[in-house]
Formats: C-alpha cells, structure tokens, sequence
C-alpha cells in the first residue's frame, strides 16, 4: 500500500469518526434547542460563540474518538500481549498499578472535583481557607485517588491472570463500602462516591479497557468478554474506599 492510499485510508476513517461524533452529540442539540426556543421561548444567547463551541467539541470530540482507536486501543492490547507473553506477573502487576496511577492523576474530571472538594471544605470551615491548605488538600484527594486505581488494576489485573469470578470482588468490595460509609465523617461520603465516577472518565477508560481485553485475548483459557472486561470496576471501587480513608485520617 502505498502512501497516497495511507493518507485516504486516514481521511476516509477520519471523516467516519466527525460522523459518528455528530450523531451523538445531535441529541443534545436537539434537547437543548427545543426547551430553548420552544419550552423558555427565548432567542439563543450568544448564537455566534455557541456555533463556535459546538463545532470546537465536534472537533474535539473526532480527534479523540479517532486517537483512541488509531493509538490508545491498539497501544493498550499490545502491551498486555508482551507483558502476558514475558510471563512475570511481577511487571504485569506493576504496569498495571503504573497505568491506574498515571491515567487517574491526569485526568481532568479528578483535577476538577479536586478543586471544588477543597473550596467546599474550606467554605465549610474543614480545613483553613487559604490557598495552600487548598491546594495541598486538593492535591492529596488526587493522589489518594490516583493510588487507589493503581492498586484497584493490580488487583484486576491478577483476577483476570487467577481466573476468580468477577462478582465475588465486586461484593466484598461494596460490602467495605458501606462499612466504611457508616464511619466516615458526613463531609467525605458524598466525595468518596463521586471520586468513584470522576475516575472513570476520558483518559483511563480506554486505556484500562485495552489493557483487561488484551490481557485476557493472550491468555490460554481467558474469555475476552467474560474476563476482559471489569477494570473499570474496580476502578470506580476502590476510590471510594480510599477517599473515605484519607478523610478519617485528615
């Protein structure tokens, strides 16, 4: 194949993924427009900068859509295909951890929810209203989260390689839960559960799935739908664990 046929392969997939981009986001347009102009009865407000948005997240959204398949997707399966085939569960389990961590402390969902948790709590007198027990507060939620997703991969990652039953963890896991629910300070609960979401979100989402799919593709006797999937689980899971934690302890 030569170049020119790459580059229309690339422009062809690239157009499908703006088309599939736009498909998903005409609902919201609709539902937006309708209650807009028919429900409020109000000419859209700044109708220039809300096309220039829209097509901004269009864009955005088409670009991204398109490097996950293209990078992330790819990228992901093929190292759980070279780290199954070294056959150390030691670099799995470290990679696993390493992936959980680094996707999680990027993700712009946790930074925001970071940010608004510390303003809450100092508003609510929780911890000095200044900007660096802001700051630091906001920082230690983010990593309490980061670590926990790390360690929920680990534990993912050595379910899928041990074979155990995926709703047996999920059990014990919420049965902590709502231990640690009923002992938690008020002010941690609502955080902890929403640490839960904010985790699972654009940057981890692809990469733990191609991970949990690639892993169980590579392995004798893995169903890459009964075993691949069920990262993101845990990745919801264990923040709400650890963020009830450093709330008792801070």
């Amino acid at each position: 194949m030569n170049e020119k046929n790459q580059y229309a392969i690339a422009l062809f997939s690239l157009l499908g993924s703006m088309t599939s981009s736009l498909r998903d986001l005409a609902p919201i347009l609709v539902v937006v427009a309708f209650f807009q102009l028919v429900v409020l009865q109000q000419p859209v407000p700044n109708f220039v900068e809300l096309i220039v948005g829209t097509l901004f997240v269009l864009l955005g959204l088409t670009f991204f859509l398109y490097g996950l398949k293209t990078s992330l997707f790819p990228l992901g399966e093929a190292m759980a295909y070279a780290f199954a085939e070294k056959g150390s569960l030691f670099w799995l389990l470290l990679f696993g951890f390493a992936l959980g961590f680094g996707t999680t402390i990027a993700e712009p969902a946790l930074i925001a929810v970071a940010d608004e948790a510390a303003k809450a709590m100092a508003n609510g007198s929780i911890i000095p209203n200044t900007e660096e027990a802001r700051d630091s507060y906001a920082t230690g939620l983010r990593i309490t989260v980061a670590l926990s997703v790390g360690i929920a991969i680990m534990v993912g990652v050595f379910r899928i390689v041990r074979g155990w039953p995926i709703h047996f963890v999920i059990m014990i896991g919420y049965a902590v839960v709502v231990v640690m629910t009923s002992i938690a300070p008020e002010e941690i609960i609502g955080i902890a559960y929403d640490s839960g979401g904010v985790t699972t979100s654009t940057i981890t989402v692809p990469l733990v799935t191609a991970l949990g799919v690639g892993l169980a593709s590579s392995i004798r006797g893995r169903s890459p739908m009964v075993d691949g999937f069920g990262l993101i689980a845990f990745a919801s899971l264990f923040p709400m664990i650890f963020v009830m934690a450093y709330g008792m302890l801070y």
